[in-house]
């Protein structure tokens, strides 16, 4: 008894280790291959996406470069969420991913164990000696292909003794129910989060006649649906047309799953004949022709679905939304011209005031990101945003941060369009001058942006507040900044150049202001030691609040001029 109980650990470990090797190498290989191709596959999947069976296609390519159909629908919900790619263009990229990834099992199935060690070596020495930085990409991708299939080989001889095993085996009959076998294909996949390793599994049991063919399709179903997580992991958090990425992903393969279970013993009587072997003898019946005809299974399937569903992906389209439709609040948030108009182009001075309309937007987005710049430092717990209330204070600097980049690109190259119209001396000047507007206020998110993710960084590794008096005479800082910014959108819209240049008569007052804080703060370091722990970070919040001071005198400056000059 304790024989067998030290075998079938010793059985639990070899396989345990050259599962590990497989993994690390897939990781190993997918990695070297991304890094090789640089961002092309990224801008392949956004660009190639004219007609659904291009989308198709790409997807079916990229996933072969990267050998990850996960990497793929991460990239994608990356892509629906910074709106380089709607989700309907996403739908046909997803069901090639479906068609790449099934590269990985056919090449399981040629069975290079015998020269996993050769192919490491042979991708170490490219990797170790090339100067080229893609050569050397090349030679790791290469080093991680031969370490995956000596783990397959470790996992073929740790489950070779267990084919007489009876208790093993009658575990195995159990698969046989197509149901129970695709429940096991979804949970061991989302366990293992690599499809390509459970399939990897599934051969190597197949390749010791431990499973049959039919028995191992309900598997390669099941991880089909299991690979899913890694989409529905990557949408967490994003908005719902990304998050509908993942909702496809997860509707195709369950439709495939649907349609297939009930017809798995002619699927694999087809299968059979499709992969009919020349090979001789037992061991050839069993080493070969099974992985042989379980890659073929996953790949005929993945294929005809694909094919299948390419014409109804407008209807999934339509079903999806209404089923998980956007959130108007979610819209809302999302970076998006209100005002600008392509067709005012050729009409200068009402293109003028479309984009002073969208210049005072962006400014009012400026306004409340300064606004709640010190609730992070001032108050306990996250807070909910102003007008977002399911986003926290945080959340919703972030949220404004990626509207004002956005904006300023924006309205960037619609003045510029206006700038090579007929303009007048007068339009000119305003066109110029709500160019530095909108550099400035860019430049104040930017500000915000940075105290967001440095300086909330910087308390909490300090593992200390701020005191009250310091908090205090902060918030008097902040005050004052926030009715300077508050005053910009009006400015802005009316370009009220009179208004800007009493504005910048106050700039002695904030002047004076802090230097009053500042040295409030010395004072509170030499009667109280401690106060010096949370120096630094009080300084910093002295120096954000004077650089929005500096970029809203800026545009009071640029608008008193234009002004002045008028």
């Amino acid at each position: 008894m304790m024989d067998h109980h030290i075998s079938l650990y010793s059985i639990a470990l070899l396989f345990s280790g050259g599962l590990a090797l497989f993994l690390y190498g897939m990781r190993m290989m997918a990695s070297g291959m991304k890094k090789a191709s640089g961002d092309r596959v990224r801008r392949l999947v956004s660009a190639v996406t004219a007609n659904p069976l291009s989308g198709l296609f790409a997807g079916a390519f990229a996933t072969l470069v990267v050998q990850s159909s996960s990497t793929i629908i991460a990239t994608l919900v990356g892509l629906v969420q910074s709106r380089l790619m709607s989700f309907s263009q996403s739908l046909a990229v997803i069901l090639g991913a479906e068609i790449g990834t099934t590269a990985m099992a056919q090449m399981i199935a040629f069975r290079l164990h015998d020269y996993a060690i050769i192919i490491f070596t042979l991708g170490f020495i490219i990797h170790a000696s090339a100067r080229n930085e893609a050569l050397r990409f090349t030679g790791e991708a290469v080093s991680g292909f031969g370490l995956l299939f000596f783990g397959l080989k470790l996992m073929s001889e740790a489950v070779a003794p267990l084919e007489a095993y009876q208790p093993f085996l009658a575990l195995l009959r159990v698969l046989d129910n197509p149901v129970i076998g695709v429940l096991t294909g979804i949970v061991l996949t989302g366990i293992m989060q690599s499809s390509g390793a459970f399939i990897a599994i599934v051969m190597t049991l197949g390749g010791e006649g431990s499973l049959t063919l039919d028995a191992a399709i309900p598997l390669l179903l099941g991880a089909n649906i299991g690979t899913c997580i890694t989409g529905i992991l990557a949408g967490s958090g994003m908005g719902r047309p990304a998050r509908r990425v993942a909702y496809a992903q997860i509707a195709f393969n369950s439709v495939g799953v649907l349609i297939f279970i009930w017809f798995i013993p002619w699927f694999a009587d087809a299968v059979r004949v499709f992969s009919l072997s020349s090979g001789e003898g037992a061991e050839q019946s069993l080493g070969v022709v099974v992985p042989r005809q379980i890659a073929n299974a996953h790949s005929i399937y993945n294929v005809f679905m694909a094919f299948f569903l390419l014409p109804f992906l407008p209807l999934m389209d339509r079903l999806l939304y209404r089923i998980y439709p956007d959130d108007p609040e979610e819209t809302r948030q999302i970076p998006a011209v209100w005002y600008l108009q392509k067709d005012a182009l050729d009409s200068p001075a009402l293109a003028l005031g479309y984009a002073r309309a969208e210049i005072s937007r962006t400014a009012k987005i400026a306004s409340r990101m300064v606004c709640a710049a010190l609730h992070p430092f001032i108050e306990n717990g996250p807070g909910r945003d102003e007008v977002y209330k399911s986003l926290t204070v945080v959340g919703g600097m972030a949220m404004r941060e990626e509207k004002l980049d956005f904006l300023e690109k924006q309205l960037s190259e619609y003045l510029i369009k206006i700038s090579r119209s007929e303009l007048n001396e007068a339009q000119a000047k305003e066109v110029f001058a709500l160019m530095d507007a909108v550099k400035d206020l860019e430049s104040m998110g930017d500000v915000i942006d940075a105290l967001r993710e440095r300086l909330v960084r910087m308390k909490v590794s300090l593992k200390a507040e701020l005191s009250e008096e310091g908090k205090r005479e902060l918030l008097s800082l902040h005050s004052f900044v926030c009715s300077e910014v508050d005053k910009l959108p009006t400015l802005l819209e009316e370009m009220d150049g009179g208004k800007a240049a009493e504005m910048l008569q106050d700039d002695r007052l904030f002047c004076d202001l802090v230097r009053t804080v500042q040295g409030c703060h010395f004072k509170r370091i030499q009667l109280h030691p401690e106060a010096e722990l949370t120096h630094n970070l009080h300084m910093e919040l002295v120096n954000v609040l004077q650089q929005v001071h500096h970029y809203a005198k800026s545009i009071f400056r640029t608008l008193a001029e234009m002004q002045h000059n008028k």
